[in-house]
């Protein structure tokens, strides 16, 4: 997630305006002043702290049958645990990007990858405005995807 999120001790704007910490922790209502949030997160602390969201992240996906099923799919055939596997990764990056109700929203992606047509399912990424916004995350995301090989830039 360091690639796609950054990471940053103090407070600042996502870029959708939202105050945010971390590796892209939101932390306030959007447009809140920074000046509400005066401490910094040591590097430890927000590496537990995304431990730990990942965990309820993905307890929350359970409760969505479109995105479950496609996790589910996507690990079945991955190859690894499916916060290692380069697929599933992909899924679950979408996941914290635009939250999992967000990704739910992408009906026909998910339905590609449950079915393993990764090409088809990288085509639909690529056609929504999470793209448009995200463009360079939205292409990396994409490729991993139909070939189901990491990104050269996580493997720095």
């Amino acid at each position: 997630f360091e690639i796609e999120e950054g990471f940053r001790s103090k407070p600042y704007y996502c870029s959708e305006g939202y105050p945010t910490v971390g590796f892209g922790i939101k932390i306030g209502p959007k447009g809140a002043p920074l000046s509400n949030y005066t401490f910094t997160v040591p590097r430890t602390a927000a590496e537990v702290w995304l431990r730990c969201y990942l965990d309820e992240m993905t307890e929350e996906i359970t409760k969505f049958g479109a995105v479950y099923s496609a996790l589910k799919a996507l690990a079945a055939v991955g190859t690894g645990s499916m916060y290692t596997d380069p697929r599933c990764s992909v899924l679950l990056s979408m996941c914290y990007q635009m939250g999992v109700a967000g990704v739910d929203a992408f009906r026909n992606t998910l339905k590609f990858m449950e079915q393993g047509d990764y090409t088809k399912a990288a085509t639909n990424m690529l056609a929504s405005k999470w793209a448009k916004q995200t463009p360079d995350r939205a292409q990396r995301h994409a490729k991993q995807m139909r070939t189901g090989q990491w990104a050269p830039e996580y493997s720095k």
